[in-house]
């Protein structure tokens, strides 16, 4: 009986060894690293904005003055060599202000209207709307303001296909490399799982867990990520 027990925990005992050793082959089969690629890109359309405000005690006046003040936006941007513009909705707001009445109590008065009109263009030509300087307009008397330029990529997905396939390359370069210094070899790709893209300013090490996406900046570069499983020869 003995001897029985004895031999009933070693075949336990061996059991145990064989399925340890299996699950040791079966984790060894595989190989997972981080592959990447980047690229220098250069914006290929620019956004730029303005807005111009105008007051008056008088809703009539002050729609004069916002139609003139267009005008004259209207032919610094056609002098410019601008065409590709448009103006937005002209936006209404009263101006109120705290006054007595006859028996002396405080209420708020309408005492004119504030207009105020956004401007935007759009251009494949970025130079030009990256120097577009809008100091004559407000050398003309208008209160005109004006947003830092929007710089697009438009190509953005065309790209981002391209380099998931440059770092799928660059991970199974890595892999090799890792396989190789251990005796061994890459087989199939298994899987892989796409990072988040990061586009930002050209030699900026800035990144987001969310990814980033710059529209501040001309040059940029793109970085794509991926997590490749290798199966192991």
């Amino acid at each position: 009986m003995l001897a029985g027990l004895f031999l009933a925990a070693g075949l336990v005992f061996s059991a145990m060894l064989g399925t340890t050793a299996w699950v040791k082959i079966k984790n060894s089969q595989f190989i997972t690293v981080k592959g990447s690629a980047r690229k220098n890109i250069e914006s290929d359309l620019a956004v730029w904005r303005g807005s111009f405000v105008v007051e008056s005690e008088t809703l009539l006046a002050a729609q004069h003055k916002i139609q003139a003040n267009r005008a004259v936006v209207e032919k610094f941007l056609g002098g410019a060599d601008v065409t590709n513009f448009s103006f937005a909705p002209i936006n209404i707001e009263e101006i109120r202000a705290m006054q007595k009445n006859a028996d002396g109590w405080s209420q708020s008065r309408t005492t004119g209207y504030r207009l105020s009109q956004q401007v935007r263009v759009e251009s494949t030509d970025v130079a030009r709307l990256d120097h577009l300087d809008s100091t004559p307009l407000v050398e003309q008397g208008l209160l005109f303001t004006t947003e830092p330029p929007q710089f697009i990529y438009t190509s953005v997905g065309e790209m981002k296909i391209e380099m998931l396939a440059e770092a799928t390359k660059n991970a199974r370069a890595r892999a090799e490399q890792i396989a190789t210094n251990g005796g061994g070899g890459i087989a199939q790709l298994h899987d892989a799982d796409m990072g988040i893209f990061q586009i930002t300013p050209l030699h900026s090490k800035d990144t987001s867990g969310e990814g980033m996406n710059d529209t501040g900046s001309r040059q940029k570069t793109i970085t794509a990520v991926v997590t490749a499983t290798f199966l192991l020869k």
